[in-house]
């Protein structure tokens, strides 16, 4: 509860399967008000418990501006761990509005026995690194940063988002409308029908979209992985839902 006996009202920066869990969670507890912000980069999201808002705030200072007008007592970045730019000005907009902050972040993969993973640090060294490892790419680094792989002519494609990719696209390309979670045996079947010999990922984390790892090691494909970029610093971090909701109890009762 805010001060004022009102309940805590709790900004998600959502689009994950951790946000909608917080939000889930938020909303059936009466100590809580839960508003969600989705960016509005896919068509038909999946609307998370409690209210929600779509589209962008205008930078830090309109994001300040949204939790002062909305009496927001709480911040939680729960976007995708590659949303760099949003959780830079979620950082920035609660330092200018005065409210604590947290970042839901789930634990990265690491590889395990048997994984042939190849690290990059952005998806334009991994367009530079991929002729070398195969000739038949299962792209999975969603569907916006697909411009970066446009120039590789002499590799075949297998693109699956949620929806369609704009151009420019590789020349060689096919498109798999799907939604995770994903299954391992789906995965399997995946790879073999399409006689993929190179995977590539970005180091999102979680087990919706993890079968894909474990179908390549045992197909011995490599694995062409994106590290994350660097997160805000100064800013409280959670790995998971229940820590999530650990921290906001302590912080409502400061």
């Amino acid at each position: 509860m805010s001060a004022d006996g009102s309940p805590a009202h709790v900004l998600v920066l959502g689009g994950t399967t951790e946000a909608r869990r917080l939000a889930q969670a938020l909303a059936g507890d009466p100590s809580y008000r839960v508003t969600t912000s989705l960016a509005g980069r896919v068509s038909a999201p999946v609307l998370p418990p409690g209210e929600v808002r779509i589209g962008g705030f205008g930078g830090p200072g309109g994001l300040a501006a949204w939790i002062t007008d909305h009496r927001v007592t709480h911040l939680v970045d729960a976007t995708h761990p590659f949303a760099e730019r949003m959780s830079f000005n979620a950082a920035a907009g609660a330092a200018l509005s005065g409210v604590p902050l947290l970042a839901l972040r789930r634990p990265g993969w690491s590889p395990g026995p048997g994984d042939d993973w190849h690290f990059t640090d952005s998806l334009d060294e991994a367009a530079l690194r991929l002729p070398e490892l195969g000739g038949r790419a299962f792209l999975t680094t969603g569907r916006t940063g697909l411009h970066t792989f446009a120039h590789l002519t002499g590799t075949w494609f297998l693109v699956r988002s949620v929806d369609p990719p704009q151009a420019p696209v590789p020349p060689r390309l096919e498109v798999l409308l799907d939604r995770g979670p994903f299954t391992l045996d789906g995965e399997r079947e995946l790879l073999a029908r399409h006689r993929i010999d190179v995977l590539v990922t970005k180091d999102s984390g979680g087990a919706a979209t993890a079968p894909k790892l474990t179908a390549a090691c045992e197909a011995g494909i490599p694995v062409l992985v994106v590290r994350r970029p660097p997160v805000p610093e100064g800013v409280a971090r959670a790995e998971s839902v229940a820590a999530a909701l650990e921290w906001l109890a302590a912080a409502a009762g400061a």
